[in-house]
């Protein structure tokens, strides 16, 4: 028997970053769950792999082109969700990209970058979205942050302040909205296997693998089963807090 505090029937969600890899993942599994999408990325093309999986799964899926590092593209984004949907009960901060380097090579416009799309990016479209859940005085928002948000992780300076920022806003957010009975929190996942962690030299991998107790690299949908969790009434009572989805590399 299904515990129906997992369901998202009669829902809206908003998924950033929803074009491809674990974003993709997220959106589908809310959709699974019951939940109409709203689905952001940079260009709207990006989206209609995303769009075809969740409507094969009976859901509505609207697609909104966002650039989440600008303020003027979210808002309008959110505005347009809204008008379609109605209402966003659940938001997804799932956008964000990679410049990885050593602190000592990184320049000023990998810095700025990985920040913007990363940090700004997770806080405007969260200014933007609380304003409609606090009217309706309900949300959930997850934020997608990662376990180098924590720990750190060498030529990921860059990264790493981004998702720890991110984790102290999630944090912020929180305290912030509790009262009008919208809750916010994060997963942060270890190494997922996408198309970026195909990248990875053998070497690489094979280092990485030691330090991860269960020897195996995540999946896009262990990340989206952590997020349901967070988005659904399974989690009613939990906010400000972050979940690690890492195979253990952080106990």
């Amino acid at each position: 028997m299904i515990d129906s505090s997992y369901l998202l029937t009669g829902k809206v969600a908003l998924v950033t970053g929803a074009g491809r890899g674990i974003g993709q993942s997220i959106a589908t599994r809310l959709a699974g769950a019951g939940a109409d999408i709203a689905l952001c990325d940079l260009q709207e093309d990006w989206l209609a792999e995303s769009a075809a999986a969740v409507r094969a799964l009976g859901r509505r899926a609207e697609c909104i082109a966002m650039n989440v590092a600008d303020s003027v593209s979210v808002d309008a984004g959110v505005a347009k969700a809204s008008e379609l949907f109605g209402k966003i009960d659940v938001l997804v901060n799932n956008a964000g990209i990679t410049k990885d380097t050593l602190l000592v090579r990184m320049t000023d416009e990998a810095w700025d970058s990985v920040l913007s799309v990363n940090l700004k990016g997770t806080f405007l479209v969260s200014r933007a979205v609380s304003k409609l859940m606090m009217k309706q005085r309900s949300g959930a928002i997850v934020n997608i942050a990662s376990i180098v948000g924590l720990i750190g992780n060498a030529g990921q300076c860059n990264y790493a302040a981004s998702k720890g920022g991110v984790i102290a806003l999630t944090k912020s957010i929180a305290r912030e909205l509790a009262s009008r009975n919208v809750r916010a929190n994060a997963v942060a996942p270890g190494f997922i296997q996408t198309k970026m962690t195909d990248q990875l030299s053998e070497d690489v991998r094979e280092k990485v693998m030691e330090t991860i107790p269960m020897k195996r690299f995540g999946r896009p949908e262990d990340v989206a089963s952590a997020t349901l969790f967070l988005a659904s009434d399974a989690s009613a009572y939990m906010t400000g807090q972050v979940l690690t989805v890492s195979g253990g590399m952080v106990m």
